[in-house]
């Protein structure tokens, strides 16, 4: 246990799990297995358009809502 926290094993098996989740949510729902990486690279294209926005730190993710719903969660933050 603390060889994993040292070696960062239980990061990389959370990373694993994660993505698993991923790869099972877009079959589910027939979406492409590069879903996300598309969405925020198109998301990127638009928004890089308007100096107001960072798109270095857009965010687009699928995680549980509220009565466990897998639903797209986007953040697009302002530039300070």
């Amino acid at each position: 246990m603390i060889l994993d926290f040292l070696f960062g094993r239980s990061k990389s098996k959370d990373e694993a799990k994660r993505r698993l989740t991923l790869v099972l949510s877009y079959e589910r729902k027939g979406l492409p297995p590069n879903f996300v990486e598309r969405l925020k690279d198109e998301l990127v294209y638009i928004f890089s358009k308007y100096p107001q926005f960072d798109v270095s730190k857009i965010e687009v993710d699928i995680k549980k809502g509220n009565d466990d719903f897998e639903e797209i969660w986007i953040g697009i933050p302002f530039k300070q």
